[in-house]
This record gives structure tokens, C-alpha cells and sequence, in this order.
């Protein structure tokens, strides 16, 4: 009895061990599989929020390409003494992600003030971006959004084309530390060449 007993117990450590491992494998992948590696397909009909959803799709696929694999070399450099770092362009970028999901939704939106280093803001930035997109796209009138202080027109111009210009500074800081843009990277298309 004892000795089934002590086999029982082995078997439930062998199984909780591989459960461990397969969760840890499974998390590594999710981690991994962050939106805008290739623009999403575009929506079937022409609307307001689909137009709208589109433009924030191709901020993030820019966003993605241009922070993608940068070295701890890249991130630091920036061009004069006064001007931001790569890794500071991030995380502006970070911020304007939030303040444009905040003027359009009312969930609960990650405190970015914890986000510190590079893979995590770059990451929450994308996810932001994607909330976004999935929003806008959804959304049928777009008037909604105005609010008391200023109208959706705002955020196209505002955060939405910030974020657009620096994500262009981000490709001209890489390109100047040694790392520039991959060429396979079809911003035309929404897509990359293998």
C-alpha cells in the first residue's frame, strides 16, 4: 500500500510539472503573438468607424516594425541633447495609446506608470493600439466620442498622428544607431515579405 501510495504521489509531481511547463509554453507563445506584425484585413464595407479603425491599424503595424528588435544601443541614442531617446519615443507613444482608448472607452486601462522597460511598453502600446482599432471598427457613429472638451477630430489629429510622426523617429533614431527599418517591411501593403 505504501508503495502505491509513494506512485500515486510521483505521478501527481510528474503531472503537475508538466501542466507547469505547458502553461509556461503556452504563455511564452501569447507573449509572443502581438498584433500589427501584418496589418489585419480591412473591414468588408466602408463606414465611419471602419475608415477610422483602419488609420489606427496602420499606426500600429508602423509601430510595430519600427520599435521591433531595436538593441539597448538604439534605445539609449538619441540625436541632440535635447531630443528624446528611442526608448522615451516608445514610451510617448505608450502614452498617447492610452490617451486616445481613454476618450473612447470606459474600461479599466492598464497604470503604464509601472511599465518600465522596453518589451513591456512596447507591448502594452500595441495592445492599446488593437483595443482601439477593435473599437473604432465597431463603432458606427463616431460623434460619440466627442466630448465636452474637444470632438472626435481631435484624436485624429492629436494622438493618432502624434503617434504616426514618431513612429517615424523611431525609424530614423534606429537607422542612425546601425539598426535601420527591415526592408522586407511593406508599409503600402500591411505586409512582409519572407
Amino acid at each position: 500500500m505504501k508503495l502505491r501510495n509513494k506512485r500515486i504521489l510521483i505521478e501527481k509531481r510528474l503531472l503537475t510539472v508538466a501542466f507547469l511547463f505547458f502553461t509556461l509554453h503556452i504563455l511564452a507563445q501569447s507573449n509572443t503573438q502581438l498584433p500589427y506584425y501584418q496589418i489585419p484585413e480591412p473591414a468588408e464595407q466602408y463606414t465611419a468607424g471602419s475608415v477610422a479603425s483602419r488609420l489606427v491599424d496602420g499606426l500600429g503595424f508602423r509601430f510595430y516594425w519600427a520599435s521591433e528588435g531595436l538593441r539597448p544601443e538604439d534605445l539609449n541614442y538619441k540625436a541632440s541633447e535635447t531630443g528624446r531617446t528611442s526608448l522615451e519615443t516608445i514610451e510617448h507613444i505608450l502614452s498617447l495609446s492610452v490617451f486616445l482608448l481613454k476618450n473612447i472607452t470606459s474600461d479599466e486601462l492598464v497604470d503604464i506608470s509601472k511599465l518600465k522597460t522596453y518589451d513591456a511598453m512596447r507591448n502594452q502600446a500595441l495592445l492599446n493600439i488593437k483595443m482601439a482599432s477593435d473599437i473604432l471598427r465597431a463603432s458606427e457613429d463616431l460623434s460619440v466620442y466627442d466630448n465636452n472638451r474637444f470632438p472626435f477630430w481631435n484624436l485624429i489629429n492629436g494622438p493618432i498622428a502624434d503617434a504616426m510622426w514618431h513612429c517615424g523617429q523611431l525609424v530614423t533614431l534606429r537607422r542612425a544607431s546601425g539598426n535601420p527599418f527591415s526592408s522586407k517591411v511593406s508599409v503600402f501593403q500591411g505586409k512582409v515579405s519572407e
